[in-house]
């Protein structure tokens, strides 16, 4: 249209003229087409940012939802490994995995072969009956006179049992010292010498609370996580005129009469081969320096030698290297963690061994999984690749199951025969996709994570004794998790620190069997009399494990 329309000027008088100007338009003109076409494409391409921004918003909207209402367990069921015929067969239509997914299927089905053999039996379902050591109390049911007249002989029969509690009593314990008088002939007149039955020690010297009184306190508060104004109005109920700022006090000063014990089961942590190390927020009021909103921490660490475990508290107002550090100097080993970075310095100085957590590494998964859109009703659900990371992992922890009751070189060779092939095609399948997802997703995330962590997840592998997941300290932890929802918060570092010390000693003595309020009244009754290091050892709880503490 152009060239016709030149032709048809071609020989006007005017055209020299004019063909600068028409060239001018058209040069204008295609300018303009280039502008229009250029926003066209920044909007689709804003467009798109703002779909992949909407679709992620969603994706965190909905594990929000599920956060909120859905069940918390994390538990990786059977369903999932079931349903893995199902991811694999949608993933065999990625040529990219063609490969990982007949390895797979080989592993699954020796799993399969193996899970065959037969299991252990279950214990019959039913009532349990009363622990043995339990105090029992007979009650005769007889028989009167004239319904048992004539009888050659009469019995008694156990026909049931039934769990009595006594309810608690407040009583106020008189302590009356014999005193004796000496008369002392002296050179003058005759004096007189008095001498006094020597008392029996107090952990809390001139304290108006026997031994019994101050364990139950601690008991209540730390192992059934009932809070200290809920005391005081317990007491008062029965009599007992307390104070909570008292029984504060006493929580403090008892801490600081167990120091030495807590001490000796540091050292002996340090000494073992494993430890399990986890971290928690508490809120301290009067922490000098930091406000009384801010977040504080309470570290957990779990180890010791076979047989003999311990947990162990702290408190710090941060969550900075230096923590690990302190709690780690002298300690050589393998250390399981959740990846946090501040483990690394004390791993490097110490040349401990860092081990990854698994359950970390799924439960990311798990969260993309649990955050993608539901399938249209009619349709069938197409496996994602957070569904297939999952299956593979679920795998892993189905041999976990299988061999648990293996002794640790035996676990050590299978992990090697069954759990490394799974291992070597969940990181070829990680390769091949982490980068066709987005990186801000949770499937992105999860991938990212799992490749960040990837060396520190394989050192399970190495030692029949490591666990594939740091689970046991989160265990440890829980009971400070729940304590805390009811007290909520410490007022002041020292009654942090007191706490830090009344929760190690708890549930490190359950971590050996022993009941903890005997084992409390029993320590704190002994530690007065306790002048040398071998009678504090004596205390520890390994070493009673035979007593009457025993649950």
């Amino acid at each position: 249209m152009i060239l016709s329309h030149f032709s048809s000027i071609e020989h006007d008088e005017h055209s020299a003229i004019l063909l600068p100007e028409m060239l001018a338009e058209l040069l204008e003109k295609a300018q303009r087409v280039d502008e229009l076409t250029q926003a066209v494409e920044l909007k689709s391409e804003v467009i798109a940012t703002l779909n992949q921004r909407i679709q992620l918003l969603e994706e965190a909207l909905r594990l929000s939802k599920i956060k909120r209402f859905a069940p918390s367990s994390e538990q990786s069921g059977q369903t999932s490994l079931f349903d893995e015929a199902e991811v694999e067969a949608t993933v065999e239509l990625e040529a990219a995995t063609d490969a990982a997914v007949d390895t797979v299927e080989a592993v699954d089905s020796s799993v399969e072969s193996e899970a065959s053999e037969p299991n252990p039996p279950k214990p019959k379902p039913g009532r349990k009956p009363f622990a043995s050591h339990l105090p029992r109390k007979q009650i005769f049911i007889t028989l009167s006179d004239e319904e048992k007249a004539g009888a050659i002989t009469t019995f008694f029969t156990k026909v049931k049992e039934e769990l009595d509690i006594i309810p608690a009593q407040v009583r106020v314990l008189e302590y009356m010292q014999e005193k004796a008088v000496f008369l002392e002939p002296a050179q003058a007149e005759t004096q007189r010498r008095i001498i006094a039955a020597a008392l029996p020690k107090h952990p809390v010297p001139g304290a108006m609370g026997s031994i019994d009184l101050m364990c139950n306190v601690i008991i209540y508060k730390y192992c059934d996580g009932l809070p200290l104004y809920r005391l005081e109005n317990i007491l008062a109920r029965y009599g007992g005129e307390l104070s909570r700022a008292t029984l504060a006090n006493w929580v403090i000063a008892l801490a600081r009469t167990l120091q030495p014990l807590i001490n000796l089961i540091r050292d002996h942590q340090l000494a073992g081969n494993i430890i399990m190390a986890d971290e928690t927020r508490v809120q301290v009021l009067k922490e000098p320096g930091r406000p009384a909103t801010s977040d504080k921490f309470m570290w957990v660490t779990l180890g010791g030698t076979p047989g003999q475990p311990s947990v162990l508290f702290e408190y710090d107002p941060t969550r900075s290297q230096e923590v690990p550090l302190r709690l780690l100097e002298g300690f050589s080993g393998y250390l399981q963690t959740d990846g946090y970075a501040a483990y690394n310095a004390a791993c490097i100085i110490n040349h401990i061994i860092q081990l990854g957590c698994w359950d970390h590494a799924r439960r990311k998964f798990k969260e993309a999984q649990d955050a993608q859109p539901k399938p249209k009703k009619g349709k069938q659900h197409k496996a994602s690749k957070a569904d297939h990371m999952l299956s593979l992992i679920n795998t892993l922890y189905m041999i976990e199951r299988q061999i648990k009751t293996l002794s640790a070189a035996e676990r050590f060779q299978q992990r090697c025969k069954r759990s490394l092939p799974v291992l070597k095609k969940l990181r070829a399948y990680l390769d091949d996709n982490q980068h066709k997802v987005p990186k801000d997703s949770l499937t992105g995330k999860a991938m990212t994570y799992m490749s960040n962590q990837w060396d520190k997840l394989m050192v399970y592998c190495s030692n029949g004794e490591l666990n594939i997941s740091n689970i046991l300290a989160e265990n440890a932890i829980r009971p400070f998790v729940m304590g805390r929802k009811a007290w909520l918060f410490s007022d002041t570092p020292k009654g942090a620190q007191a706490s830090a010390i009344h929760y190690s000693l708890i549930e490190t003595a359950k971590a050996n069997g022993l009941e903890p309020c005997a084992y409390l009244t029993h320590v704190l009754k002994a530690l007065p009399y306790a002048d040398t290091v071998e009678k504090i050892e004596a205390l520890l709880p390994w070493n009673l494990k035979n007593t009457d503490f025993a649950r």
